[in-house]
């Protein structure tokens, strides 16, 4: 694809991707940082079939994380849920789709990633369904916990931060061994974003007084070690 055609194929799946998921308002904002911008409109990267797979993967986990923090927020009105949502996820999830645009995959139809791109396929998945047998699986069981409690949803937000880090350490292992830089730079903007969500779910816990936070689920979900910025809980 040339770049007037991705600029507009982008504009549009934007729009249609945010009716498909329930745009809360107008409140999402999907400008991306001028960082993944150039990334994503450097040449091309000759990228593997399993780098080309993780793309397509990423894109369910990140909408993942979207869906299931708006639909458990109309329920437990917790604010961390619907800042990240609709402050970050957005951003995370256009990266992927960006990306995809670029590369022509159809990230509707995983694993057969080299089928063209489609906006058409892109906006027959509504809030919470995904072209990801496993994303289905686990959207539901985070959804019926996170519904139950505040300390659920925030506890949900652990496990699906947790989930995205552990899953983009691989996924910018194999973009590193093609050295698709693009890939990398866009992984390396979700997984700053997830580490900085996940403290943000710790401190909400540690506000409501399970001083454990994060860890209190257990040490798969535990991770001091996650570089923090200055402020601790951004949400970019």
């Amino acid at each position: 694809m040339n770049n007037n055609i991705i600029k507009s194929v982008t504009a549009l799946s934007s729009v249609l991707f945010l009716v498909a998921c329930g745009s809360s308002g107008g409140s999402e904002s999907s400008e991306l940082p001028a960082n993944v911008q150039s990334a994503i409109s450097a040449p091309m990267s000759a990228l593997s079939q399993d780098v080309k797979d993780s793309l397509t993967y990423m894109y369910s986990e990140e909408g993942l994380a979207h869906d299931v923090y708006l639909n458990i927020y109309k329920i437990q009105a917790v604010e961390q849920l619907q800042n990240i949502a609709s402050k970050s996820e957005v951003k995370h999830i256009e990266a992927v789709n960006q990306l995809a645009q670029k590369y022509d995959l159809n990230i509707t139809k995983y694993p057969d990633t080299d089928s063209p791109y489609s906006t058409d396929d892109l906006v027959r998945y509504g809030s919470g369904q995904y072209p990801v047998e496993p994303i289905n699986v686990l959207y539901n069981e985070l959804y019926d916990k996170g519904i139950q409690s505040e300390q659920d949803a925030l506890e949900v937000g652990c496990i699906v931060e947790v989930v995205d880090v552990e899953d983009l350490d691989k996924y910018i292992y194999q973009a590193q061994r093609s050295n698709a830089t693009d890939v990398i730079e866009v992984f390396n903007f979700l997984r700053d974003g997830s580490y900085n969500h996940y403290w943000s779910f710790d401190k909400g816990l540690k506000n409501k007084g399970i001083s454990e936070g994060c860890c209190s689920l257990g040490s798969t979900y535990c991770h001091p070690e996650y570089p923090q910025n200055e402020k601790g809980n951004s949400n970019k």
